[in-house]
């Protein structure tokens, strides 16, 4: 009984995990050297026009940015030998300030290459080919799951709630965990904060 708790409860720590690292995994894809943010700063500066860049990042940070950008092509002017860390600056500069817009830390470019988070790859599929049916299909197949497993869990456990005190605790951890799993996706499911990764719709309103 003890050993199926546990494993309940480590499965339920794993899928909320997951749901909620997403955003973390999708920003990590925006900060890497190969990933839209920066091949959108490298057609900037090769045109020598920031307008490829200038979606990236929010209003407030537009002026900051534009600053950059003419800092970058000033110094890039004045010799091939300081081209590269005038377009670094400017990455670092581009990343962080979409990073800032998004309500998170930016923690520096990650090298090209660098591991995405499988449903982030299959999300950018989707743009790519105009269907988002494959990735609707995993995560509802996902959750789906999910639900039912902890479910199940709380639902025995409470037929034997009342058998002793360390019974009726396994119950309430496997029910506790059951309701928070089923209000974070309730949660979720009103609405995401707009490219703001990890940031909720609002606290959930049944507290345990």
């Amino acid at each position: 009984m003890k050993q199926n708790s546990i494993g309940a409860s480590a499965f339920l720590i794993f899928i909320l995990a997951l749901i909620i690292s997403i955003p973390s995994e999708s920003a990590a894809h925006c900060d890497t050297m190969d990933g839209p943010v920066v091949s959108a700063a490298r057609v900037a500066i090769e045109k020598s026009d920031l307008t490829p860049v200038l979606m990236w990042v929010r209003e407030p940070h537009e002026k900051e940015i534009r600053a950059a950008f003419e800092r970058t092509l000033a110094v890039r002017a004045s010799g091939k030998e300081v081209r590269e860390f005038a377009d670094q600056y400017f990455f670092e500069t581009l990343v962080r300030l979409h990073r800032q817009g998004e309500g998170e830390p930016y923690t520096g470019l990650k090298p090209a290459g660098s591991e995405i988070h499988p449903l982030i790859k299959a999300a950018d599929k989707a743009i790519e080919s105009g269907s988002v049916e494959k990735v609707v299909q995993h995560i509802t197949s996902q959750i789906s799951d999910s639900i039912r497993m902890l479910y199940s869990d709380a639902l025995q456990k409470n037929h034997h709630a009342k058998e002793s005190v360390q019974q009726g605790r396994e119950y309430v951890e496997s029910y506790v965990g059951f309701i928070h799993y089923v209000e974070k996706l309730d949660e979720m499911s009103k609405g995401p904060a707009v490219h703001g990764h990890g940031q909720s719709a609002g606290p959930p309103e049944h507290g345990h």
